[in-house]
């Protein structure tokens, strides 16, 4: 029995050991829990006062990538204008250089025409004067002949005179029987300029007029440079082959014979 309550004694002390421990260490899990409980709501209130600034440094980055992106368009901006500033200088430089081109090259052709006009000027002077050079050298062959034709013409007529008139051949006369009539012409009113006139035509110049020639239907002869009709009919005694001269008298044009002084027949300007 005393046995028994040893046992029970120490079973007794045994359980109370035991419980000691495990209350002591439940209580230590509370203390030490507490804290944690309390540490989570001023976690969440620091969690809560960090947004704001966490949200600030979100707006300020995104400030600043938009800002960046901004600065980024704007500088591509300026090199577009730059770029398009520097094609509209080098298209207005080449503007202006083709101008300048195209200039000297209308003055080089404005030189060269002036060039040839000159050249043309002095080659047309050049041939101007030879020209005149030449008329000179045959106005004064012909006004030589015409003076030698006149001289033998006179002494001629002299020696004609001297013998009771023209010496007419049976040839010479059988020629001009052998000559059809003339076809008349009515007077016209063509004229001679006066220098022409002096110069081929009055007393002094002498000329052969030889056969007349047909011209629409009408007697026709030539002599310098103008074509004439015959107005009257042709005087008995004439030759065709005798020396002439054209006389202007009375308002119209004749012909005179100087073998039979104070004659003359009626002719006229074919123009």
């Amino acid at each position: 029995m005393k046995s028994f309550g040893t046992i029970g004694t120490t079973a007794l002390f045994l359980l109370l050991g035991l419980a000691v421990p495990a209350h002591a260490r439940q209580e230590k899990q509370e203390e030490g829990t507490k804290p944690q409980k309390q540490e989570q709501p001023a976690k969440q209130e620091k969690q809560q006062q960090a947004k704001p600034q966490q949200k600030q440094q979100q707006q300020a980055k995104s400030d600043k990538q938009q800002q960046h992106a901004q600065q980024q368009a704007k500088g591509q901006q300026q090199q577009q204008q730059k770029q398009q500033q520097q094609a509209k200088s080098d298209k207005q430089q080449q503007h202006a250089q083709q101008q300048a081109k195209g200039q000297q090259q209308q003055q080089q052709k404005q030189q060269q025409a002036k060039g040839q006009q000159e050249q043309q000027q002095k080659q047309q002077q050049q041939q101007a004067k030879s020209n005149k050079q030449q008329q000179d050298k045959s106005a004064k062959q012909e006004q030589n002949q015409e003076a030698r034709g006149q001289q033998e013409q006179h002494s001629q007529r002299q020696t004609e005179s001297s013998h009771g008139g023209p010496q007419r051949t049976q040839r010479a006369e059988a020629a001009q029987r052998a000559q059809p009539e003339l076809r008349l012409s009515d007077r016209g009113s063509g004229h001679i300029p006066d220098d022409r006139f002096r110069s081929h035509f009055g007393r002094g110049h002498d000329f052969h007029m030889g056969n007349p020639v047909m011209v629409g239907g009408y007697s026709r002869f030539q002599y310098g440079g103008y074509w004439f009709g015959f107005v009257d009919p042709w005087p008995t005694g004439w030759y065709y082959t005798d020396a002439f001269y054209i006389d202007y008298v009375d308002g119209g044009y004749y012909m005179f014979n100087p073998y039979y002084p104070g004659a003359r027949f009626a002719i006229t300007v074919v123009i």
